[in-house]
């Protein structure tokens, strides 16, 4: 007989007999459910091997141009540019915060330009340069204009968003190098600051502007 039916059988004959107490037959009825149950788990298929991983998520080796070099990095057909960058390359300036391209933490330049990083598939961009904020330092590690006008602004407070406005401020000034305070305002606008330092990155910007070091429009890629 199967373990499954004299299981069975027992809890039967318990329920059956008059003078069972209470006690035990709710010990049968637990024993019995352990013993189904560790049954079913091993006699249960074992689930079958997938070929080659769920479909479309396979990695594949592509070589990106990051702050003047080339680097090759296996990367997933729906993966982002800020996950390569964080992740995978290490370059941790590049901050997450909503990853829906609303706060602008994970700005980073691309051909100059500012984009949102967490909604740009990083296979969309092979062969274009792409710059983060560590690839704004100087040769001999000197900040960039705009980094050094933004602490004398005191415009980082916690600082979490601090790289993403750095990089629309840059890519700004590289398109712009004179902009209004309104042309500042209006290209700043897509870099959220919860600390409310608005005013201070956007005094920061102009400040870089005023400089009118041609620093302050180029990026060096040390």
């Amino acid at each position: 007989m199967s373990e499954r039916p004299r299981e069975f059988a027992r809890l039967a004959e318990l329920s059956g007999r008059r003078n069972v107490s209470r006690r035990s037959f709710i010990k049968g009825v637990i024993a019995t459910g352990a013993s189904v149950s560790a049954i079913s788990w091993f006699a249960a298929p074992a689930p079958a091997p997938t070929q080659g991983g769920a479909r479309g998520s396979v990695g594949r080796l592509v070589s990106l141009q990051v702050n003047g070099r080339n680097r090759r990095v296996d990367v997933l057909p729906q993966e982002t540019l800020a996950m390569t960058l964080r992740y995978k390359l290490g370059l941790i300036g590049t901050k997450l915060g909503c990853d829906r391209a609303e706060c602008g933490a994970c700005t980073v330049m691309i051909d100059g330009v500012a984009h949102y990083s967490c909604s740009t598939l990083t296979h969309r961009v092979r062969g274009r340069e792409i710059t983060t904020v560590e690839g704004l330092e100087g040769p001999g590690g000197e900040l960039h204009p705009v980094q050094s006008a933004f602490v004398e602004e005191l415009g980082p407070q916690c600082g979490f968003c601090t790289p993403g406005q750095v990089m629309a401020a840059a890519a700004l000034l590289r398109a712009n190098p004179d902009p209004t305070r309104e042309e500042a305002r209006r290209a700043m606008s897509g870099n959220l600051c919860r600390c409310g330092a608005y005013d201070h990155y956007l005094n920061g910007v102009m400040r870089a502007a005023r400089t009118g070091s041609p620093a302050a429009t180029e990026v060096s890629h040390a």
